[in-house]
C-alpha cells in the first residue's frame, strides 16, 4: 500500500515564480491593446494581500475554535457579499442594502444550517474548518445569483414598461404584471449554476474536491463532498435570487399598483 499523499508547502519564492503566468497576461494585455495592465497588476496585488491577511486571521480563528469568533468572521462575510452585489445594479434602488442582506443572510443561514446540522452532521457546529469555508461559498454563489436577478429585473423593466403598465391598467395586481419579469430574473441567475451542475467533473474538477484531493483525501471522498456542495449551492443560489427578486421588484410598485417609472 502506498503512503497517503501529503500536501506539499510552497515557499515565498514559488508563489512568485507563479507571478510568471500574471505576466503573460499582462503582455497579452499590452500587445492587443486591452487596457489592462493596470487592473491586472493591482490586482494581483490586492489577491496577494488579501488572501495572506485572511491565512493570518483563519489561522487564528481556528486554533482558538470559540463560536463568537467563527460568527464574527460569517458575519463580516456577509456584509461584504452584501456590498458586492449592490454594487452591480446599474440603478440604485431605495433599501437596497437591507434587501441583499436579508436575501444574503436568510439563504446562508438557512442552507448551511441543513448542511452543517443534517447532512455533515459537524459537531461542535462552529468548527471553523467546516463552517467558515461552506459559508463562504454560498454567500460568493448566492451574492453571483443575487446581483445578476438584480441586473436582469433592471434591464427587463426598463425595456418592458410599458407592458407591465398595459398589465396594470387592465386590473392585473403588481405581482401578476411583473412575474414574467421575475421569472426571467430568477432564469438568468440560476442559468449558470444549472450549467455547473451538467457539467461537474466532466468539464472540470470543482474547487473544493480539487482541494481535498491536493490535501491527500482519497478522491471518492472528495466527489461525495463536492456532491453536497453542488447541491448546497443550487439551493442557495435559488433561494437567495428569488428572495432578492420579490423584495427587489416590490419597491418598483407602489400600493395603488402602479409602476414607478421614475425608478427605471
Amino acid at each position: 500500500m502506498s503512503a497517503p499523499a501529503t500536501v506539499i508547502d510552497l515557499s515565498y519564492w514559488q508563489v512568485g515564480v507563479a507571478l510568471v503566468l500574471v505576466a503573460v497576461v499582462i503582455v497579452i494585455s499590452i500587445r492587443q491593446s486591452l487596457g489592462l495592465e493596470r487592473d491586472l497588476a493591482l490586482g494581483s496585488l490586492r489577491t496577494i494581500v488579501q488572501l495572506y491577511a485572511v491565512g493570518l486571521i483563519l489561522a487564528a480563528v481556528f486554533a482558538s475554535a470559540r463560536w463568537y469568533w467563527v460568527v464574527l468572521i460569517v458575519v463580516a462575510m456577509t456584509a461584504v457579499a452584501t456590498q458586492a452585489a449592490v454594487s452591480r445594479l446599474r440603478k440604485p434602488i431605495p433599501g437596497r442594502y437591507g434587501i441583499a442582506a436579508l436575501a444574503l443572510t436568510l439563504s446562508t443561514a438557512a442552507i448551511l444550517a441543513y448542511v452543517i446540522g443534517v447532512v455533515v452532521q459537524v459537531r461542535p457546529w462552529y468548527e471553523p474548518q467546516y463552517l467558515i469555508p461552506l459559508a463562504g461559498m454560498i454567500l460568493g454563489n448566492a451574492m453571483t445569483a443575487a446581483a445578476l436577478a438584480g441586473d436582469r429585473l433592471q434591464s427587463d423593466l426598463r425595456a418592458r414598461a410599458d407592458e407591465v403598465e398595459a398589465m396594470l391598467s387592465l386590473g392585473f395586481s403588481g405581482r401578476e404584471a411583473v412575474q414574467p419579469l421575475v421569472r426571467a430574473a430568477l432564469r438568468a441567475a440560476m442559468i449558470p449554476t444549472v450549467n455547473g451542475m451538467m457539467t461537474v467533473g466532466v468539464v472540470q474538477l470543482p474547487g473544493m474536491m480539487t482541494g481535498q484531493i491536493l490535501a491527500g483525501s482519497s478522491p471518492l471522498v472528495a466527489i461525495e463532498y463536492q456532491i453536497v456542495v453542488v447541491f448546497m449551492l443550487a439551493a442557495g443560489t435559488a433561494m437567495a435570487s428569488l428572495i432578492f427578486v420579490r423584495l427587489a421588484v416590490g419597491r418598483y410598485l407602489t400600493p395603488a399598483h402602479q409602476l414607478r417609472r421614475y425608478m427605471l
